[in-house]
């Protein structure tokens, strides 16, 4: 799936369709530059599933938990952490587990920990400020 945003005021019609057609994982991990604007998606995503309070980029607690009216949120900013075994201390595989939406940014870290299928959303600025969205679904082969 490919979205074009031409302005902020198409992002709440791009996180509609992205639930809606994104049904077969509740993990989703966001790629882009900074000022990419991966929170900005979130902070709608998570209005869509119900939740009514602020939603600020996790850099410095890492996870953000969001209760919403439709379905829970762990928003994950990994942006600062340095190893696997970091991600392992603060219980990254039981989030992850958990069946309530994940929403990774900066998900290097920990992509090779994800054992089932999720989905990958990339964000590029494109001419005039418009951003280009791709929502690719990845399927996990275990051998």
């Amino acid at each position: 799936m490919i979205f074009d945003i031409q302005g902020i005021e198409d992002i709440p019609i791009c996180a509609a369709n992205m639930l809606k057609q994104c049904q077969d994982s509740r993990i989703f991990i966001f790629e882009g530059n900074l000022g990419a604007g991966k929170t900005t998606l979130i902070q709608e995503l998570c209005r869509q599933l119900g939740y009514t309070g602020d939603v600020t980029s996790p850099t410095f607690s890492l996870i953000n938990t969001y209760w919403g009216s439709d379905a829970d949120v762990y928003h994950m900013d990994l942006y600062r952490l340095k190893s696997v075994e970091e991600a392992q201390d603060i219980g990254i595989e039981e989030f992850l587990a958990s069946g309530q939406y994940c929403f990774i940014e900066w998900p290097d870290m920990i992509v090779n920990l994800i054992d089932e299928p999720y989905y990958h959303i990339q964000i590029s600025i494109e001419e005039n400020q418009a951003r280009k969205i791709v929502c690719q679904k990845i399927n996990i082969k275990i051998t």
